[in-house]
């Protein structure tokens, strides 16, 4: 992947290496978040509230001793978060344009100790995530680490998959899709209120693959950039997340969509670079 040369975005914070507000670096290890995450949706609970939970148990001290020391720099992966979310900043904005509307870029705040967030308190144990009420992407980069070591989806654009999906999230903010949803969730069992999440998420899956569609026509991407990105959204599926926690699957439980309905819709969207082609409400696949 040739992010090198991508533009670098100037709406990077890094706050890595800041105080962590008193939760003295809470972090769970990837086994601890899978069996949160799971656990969580089994019994129909929010996961932040259940980490939520984790930390009060721990008295908010370090679970594992896997976190590292990263402070604040303008190192490779800040550059390479950068020039990925610019990247997406120049995609999306002329896509938008071409529809007749504005886009206002997202922020992305880089971390590795608890933060504050439009949405609550960020804990690297959550892994990345888009917060809609301040428009801002949160990373710790340290997740990336994870991705490749203990999911097995290695390469530069599976990491890149990741911020895109975020940012598919904030074009679903803008068009007022994830109200729309989150409207619709009032009042639905949990089965139902799931079942929508999923399409949310697939949508910011086929979302990310629109970006990808034009990094490839810009010559952006190499040979077996694509298979990574399947490969992190393959690892990160429901079904294979429940099944690496030991757990049978519940596919009411799904939040985020099956292995293969994930690589399908990054896959249609690689294959279209249309947003209207994104309609996971709409399109059965």
């Amino acid at each position: 992947m040739r992010w090198k040369d991508m533009r670098e975005s100037a709406n990077v914070e890094d706050r890595r290496g800041q105080g962590g507000g008193g939760r003295g670096g809470f972090r769970l290890g990837i086994g601890g978040i899978i069996a949160v995450v799971v656990i969580s949706l089994l019994l129909g609970k929010n996961p932040l509230e259940m980490l939520g939970l984790v930390s009060q148990f721990t008295g908010g001290g370090q679970v594992t001793q896997q976190q590292t020391a990263q402070p604040a720099g303008d190192d490779a992966g800040k550059q390479f978060a950068s020039r990925v979310l610019g990247d997406t900043e120049d995609t999306w904005g002329k896509l938008f344009a071409d529809n007749g509307m504005a886009y206002k870029a997202p922020q992305l705040v880089l971390f590795n100790n608890p933060t504050h967030s439009g949405c609550g308190q960020a804990v690297s144990a959550i892994g990345p995530f888009y917060c809609p009420a301040d428009s801002t992407v949160y990373l710790d980069l340290g997740f990336f680490r994870e991705l490749s070591q203990r999911f097995g989806a290695k390469g530069e654009f599976a990491q890149a998959y990741v911020i895109a999906h975020e940012v598919g999230h904030h074009v679903q903010n803008l068009m007022g899709i994830s109200d729309k949803v989150h409207r619709l969730q009032q009042g639905k069992n949990e089965a139902a209120a799931n079942a929508l999440s999923v399409k949310l998420e697939l949508q910011a899956d086929c979302l990310a693959g629109v970006w990808g569609h034009y990094a490839q026509s810009r010559g952006l991407l190499e040979a077996g950039d694509l298979q990574d990105a399947l490969t992190a959204a393959q690892a990160i599926g429901d079904d294979t997340l429940q099944r690496n926690a030991g757990r049978n699957v519940a596919p009411d439980s799904f939040t985020h969509g099956s292995a293969a309905e994930r690589m399908q819709w990054l896959q249609r969207g690689f294959d279209s670079g249309r947003m209207q082609d994104c309609n996971t409400f709409g399109n059965k696949g």
